[in-house]
Formats: C-alpha cells, sequence, structure tokens
C-alpha cells in the first residue's frame, strides 16, 4: 500500500473513530442516571472506563492526524509521542476499571489473581514514567515497549479470563461477548507490539483492535444502560 494510501486511511478512521466513541460516551453518560440502583456502580464504573479510553484515544490519534496536517508524522515525533504517552495511561486505567466492574457484576472478591493484575497496572503506570520510554519519539525503544505492553497484556488477558469465566458461569451472553472481544482486541495488538518496528504496516491491525473496543461499548450500553431502568438485572453468580 504507498505510504499516501495508508495515511488517508489511517486519517479517515481515526476522525471516524473518535465521533463515535465520543458519541457512545454521551449516550452512557446520558443514560446513567436512569439505570437501577443496584446496578449504579457498575454503570458508573463503565461510564469512567469509556471517557477515559475516548479523552486518552483523542491525544494519541487526534494528535496524529494533527502531525499529518501539519507535514507528517516525521517533522513532529514530540506530538505523536505525547499521544502515545496519553493513551498507555488511559487503557491501563481503563482495565483497572473493568477488573472493578468483573468484581462488582459477579459479587466477586478480588482474590491473589485479581490483586496481580491491579499490581500489573500500577507497575505499568511507574514504568511509563522513566525517561528511558523516549516518548518523544515515534518508534519506541523496543526493550521498554515490550516491558510496559507485556504489563498490559497480563492485565488485559486477565480480566478477559475472568470476565469469560463468570458470564460463561452466570449464562451472561452481554458479558461473555464483552470478554470475546476484548480477546479479539488483543489478537490484533500482538503482532503490532512484537513486529510493528520491523514491518509498519502492522500498525494497520489497530483499526480491527480499536473496532473490538468500540464493540465492547455497544455491548456494555445495550447490556447495563438501554435494558436497565427499574429492573436489576445484573446476573445471579452461580457457586464456584
Amino acid at each position: 500500500m504507498p505510504e499516501s494510501t495508508r495515511m488517508w486511511v489511517e486519517v479517515v478512521f481515526n476522525v471516524t473513530y473518535l465521533i463515535v466513541v465520543w458519541t457512545l460516551v454521551v449516550m452512557i453518560a446520558r443514560r446513567l442516571p436512569s439505570v437501577a440502583p443496584a446496578d449504579r456502580p457498575v454503570a458508573l464504573r463503565f461510564t469512567w472506563a469509556f471517557a477515559l479510553l475516548a479523552l486518552g484515544d483523542t491525544g494519541h490519534v487526534g494528535f496524529r492526524v494533527l502531525a499529518y496536517a501539519l507535514g507528517g508524522l516525521a517533522a513532529h515525533p514530540l506530538l505523536v509521542g505525547l499521544g502515545a504517552l496519553s493513551t498507555a495511561y488511559t487503557v491501563t486505567i481503563f482495565y483497572m476499571l473493568m477488573l472493578d466492574i468483573w468484581r462488582l457484576r459477579y459479587n466477586k472478591p478480588l482474590g491473589i489473581f485479581g490483586g496481580v493484575l491491579l499490581a500489573a497496572g500500577i507497575v505499568r503506570l511507574v514504568v511509563m514514567a522513566f525517561p528511558q520510554n523516549q516518548w518523544g519519539q515515534i518508534v519506541a525503544p523496543y526493550d521498554w515497549s515490550l516491558l510496559r505492553n507485556a504489563l498490559l497484556v497480563v492485565q488485559g488477558l486477565g480480566v478477559m479470563f475472568l470476565i469469560l469465566r463468570d458470564a460463561i458461569r452466570a449464562g451472561d451472553t452481554p458479558f461473555k461477548w464483552i470478554g470475546v472481544m476484548i480477546a479479539f482486541s488483543y489478537t490484533f495488538y500482538a503482532p503490532v507490539i512484537l513486529w510493528s518496528a520491523q514491518a509498519p504496516m502492522l500498525g494497520m491491525l489497530m483499526i480491527p483492535k480499536t473496532c473490538a473496543y468500540i464493540a465492547v461499548a455497544i455491548i456494555g450500553y445495550q447490556a447495563i444502560f438501554q435494558r436497565n431502568t427499574s429492573a436489576q438485572t445484573q446476573p445471579v453468580p452461580q457457586a464456584a
């Protein structure tokens, strides 16, 4: 694919994504007051999770669009790096909130495994503060990129496992699909983490990865906010 074509595909997708994700955040926030009291803690965390995700991605993909408009990514590496930094922090907190959503929805203690996932997020927040990450570069140092993304993989796949396990046990179809979409997102993200520095075209896999997050937002909106006004709809956890 020619570079100019790839640029326009990315720009059009990024702008479309920001419009869609912020529209979903507004829809979710507007429905929050009508959620049943028993489900409001889950709904509130879901609202914050996607508001933070949208905010971080506005920096990430928004700054990339701006860099293209100002002459290209190579001409504005700091702008691109700061955008990547913003989404790196917000997606870490996103998975912390998803972990708490799992805990509340299925009435589970955090436990040792949940504590490990929470610790992975905290360690990732610390790791990202080190100057060795060189956020001012378009292509981050491979070893530091691998370290911080390995911690994100632990977070994400761990949350995916907990949600899938308990959603299947409880017959909670919407959250089962949320777990599946998280799995899809990491399927597309893994090659980007490992090989995009050597094969930049792999960066295009971020498009289906991002679409998986949009799917999570839509599924959650329908399950928590649209179908939930006064009746308590949380699944009843089954005994382990």
